[in-house]
């Protein structure tokens, strides 16, 4: 019989979190994604390029607000169990709360194993191609960023000014500027421009107009009544290198242990070819790394801190105030747990403390709850 009222727990837990989880994601999902279009209206990029980058960020959305929704649904069914007095099925079939508690407990490392394997491997593989999608795609649809009577430098070292549209889509009074450095650089003027495809390349045609060349301080100029602009190949400002939330995890311990000079189980860290892997980087590396491996180890804490409310009952006077402090509790947890990055040093014996701490929160929660329990029985 124990076995089924912990399974009957547990499900009721389970299926209000996962409907929770995955309704709170695509709710901040379907925001995220509104803001992703200007990956495709500014930048010029192609739809199957924008699906794809939004739908890749799932992930991190999911990992990020699964501590909180954790907290907030077995919260809400414990707290419906004790106001419904389903809790007193467990008492009266012999259930101790001590019980309870070491179950929920265990099921909470589950989950926390299973947001490691979120943080660490899922999320930066998805980010990684999320990104590859923007590095391997190209601006195809030019005409889409340009606004008018507006410098437009949405493409690197391009900057295009236009005054506006006529009745055939012509661009008018075209202002163009590309710049490979400060002593290199050309302007274009023209009446009117369009753009057109020729074999797959996006080409501005601009009539009636003028070219100047500076280059090593020599000025050049001619002048057209046509000429074609080649937009082939040109990049944007969007951010396309890799950040270090996007590096896999076996990536980013093979730079901390190269960074330190650190053989650990002979662990190959020479061909190590990582963008950011330099000194001035180190930091940020841990941080990932805690992210990662650390910060999931708040959530046995949390369920600690939910499971608090089996030591009082409905009938206490000062229930209420007492589910309130324990949410206000669960939630400094949370907070806790991300401001802790701020802490974060480059040695390891300097952030020794910081990483033991969930463990300390455990041990300290845990003797708490054993205390008052067996202090209850004591009084009986």
């Amino acid at each position: 019989m124990e076995k089924i009222l912990f399974r009957k727990l547990l499900i009721d837990c389970l299926i209000f979190f996962l409907i929770t989880l995955f309704s709170a994601s695509i709710i901040i999902w379907v925001f995220q994604a509104v803001n992703f279009l200007d990956i495709m209206i500014e930048d010029g990029r192609d739809y199957l390029v924008y699906i794809n980058y939004s739908l890749l960020n799932f992930p991190k959305i999911v990992s990020k607000v699964l501590p909180f929704v954790f907290f907030f649904s077995f919260f809400y069914v414990i707290s419906k169990y004790e106001l419904k007095n389903e809790l007193m099925i467990f008492w009266n079939f012999g259930v101790n709360k001590i019980q309870i508690i070491n179950f929920l407990l265990i099921f909470s490392i589950f989950l926390t194993l299973l947001q490691i394997t979120l943080a660490a491997f899922v999320v930066p593989n998805s980010l990684d191609k999320a990104r590859s999608f923007l590095r391997t795609s190209s601006v195809n649809f030019l005409e889409s960023f340009i606004k008018q009577k507006k410098f437009n430098d949405t493409i690197r070292n391009v900057t295009i000014y236009s005054d506006g549209k006529d009745k055939d889509g012509n661009l008018l009074n075209i202002y163009l500027k590309k710049e490979e450095n400060i002593n290199n650089f050309q302007i274009t003027y023209a009446k009117k421009g369009k753009f057109v495809n020729k074999k797959n390349t996006q080409i501005l045609v601009l009539h009636e107009g003028e070219t100047i060349n500076f280059i090593n301080n020599k000025i050049t100029n001619f002048r057209f009544s046509k000429s074609d602009f080649n937009l082939k190949n040109l990049e944007t400002n969007t951010t396309t290198y890799i950040k270090t939330q996007e590096v896999s995890t076996s990536k980013l311990i093979k730079c901390y242990l190269k960074l330190n000079n650190i053989n650990f189980f002979s662990i190959d860290t020479n061909n190590v070819v990582i963008e950011n892997c330099v000194l001035k980087n180190l930091n940020n590396v841990i941080k990932e790394l805690y992210k990662r491996f650390i910060i999931p180890f708040y959530i046995p804490p949390l369920m600690l801190t939910i499971l608090f409310l089996l030591l009082k009952s409905k009938e206490n006077v000062n229930y209420f105030n007492y589910r309130i402090f324990i949410f206000l509790f669960g939630l400094s947890l949370i907070i806790s747990s991300e401001m802790s990055l701020r802490f974060i040093k480059n040695g390891i014996l300097e952030n020794f403390k910081i990483f033991i701490i969930p463990l300390i929160i455990i041990v300290l929660i845990y003797s708490i709850i054993y205390f008052n329990l067996n202090s209850y029985k004591g009084k009986r």
